[in-house]
């Protein structure tokens, strides 16, 4: 009696010439590579995951690592100061574009029209609002009779942030810049001025002037 492999315990006689029929042996290697494909997919899922993951990740990172002024814990370095008037000190011939306030502004008062006085109430008008005045007269030929709106200010590089300042206390003044080395602003009064604006105007017209120009925002992943 022979219990071949396949035949599933079953016992056959082998007489003659006949031969029992065997049946497949079970296919174990299927089920075993179907089981490696399952796991396969599994593993290619999980690591597409943890890279999207990461790739987030990374952007947060690199949009926080924009430098930010004064981040680094050390506090942003002050312009030098002049001890009165608290305005920045330009040095001699530099460029200065920020506005000091009026008692550091030495202003020379012309008059280019045909009104006689206008010069010296125009200038005890803005030594009244607190600058300094320097020159008061009738303006050089080059200007006289040339001005035709309400006034023209005239500064050199160290003066510009001054003549931002002049220019405030009038409207529709008009700026024109020199070779001068010094902080002296010209006030020239031209045909169309009658009078300073009144402070609170000043006041705004400043703000209007100095107001800064508005940033693009920066692009996400950017700094």
């Amino acid at each position: 009696m022979l219990t071949p492999q396949g035949l599933k315990g079953k016992q056959y006689r082998i007489t003659g010439n006949s031969y029992p029929r065997l049946g497949r042996p079970p296919r174990r290697s299927r089920k075993v590579l179907a089981a490696l494909g399952v796991l396969l997919a599994l593993s290619l899922v999980a690591l597409g995951g943890v890279q999207l993951v990461d790739i987030f990740r990374g952007r947060h990172a690199s949009a926080q690592a924009c430098p930010t002024p004064g981040a680094s814990g050390k506090p942003l370095a002050a312009p030098a100061s002049d001890a009165a008037s608290g305005a920045a000190s330009p040095a001699p011939g530099a460029t200065s574009t920020a506005v000091p306030q009026p008692q550091a502004v030495t202003v020379n008062v012309y008059n280019a029209t045909d009104k006689s006085g206008m010069a010296a109430r125009t200038a005890e008008e803005l030594k009244k609002r607190g600058f300094t005045i320097g020159q008061v007269g009738n303006a050089p030929a080059a200007l006289d009779k040339k001005v035709p709106g309400t006034v023209q200010v005239i500064s050199g590089p160290a003066g510009l942030g001054a003549a931002t300042l002049l220019g405030s206390q009038v409207a529709s003044a008009g700026k024109t810049a020199d070779t001068r080395t010094d902080a002296t602003v010209d006030f020239v009064i031209g045909d169309s001025f009658a009078a300073l604006l009144d402070p609170t105007q000043a006041a705004a017209a400043l703000a209007e002037a100095t107001k800064p120009s508005p940033t693009p925002s920066p692009q996400p992943g950017s700094c």
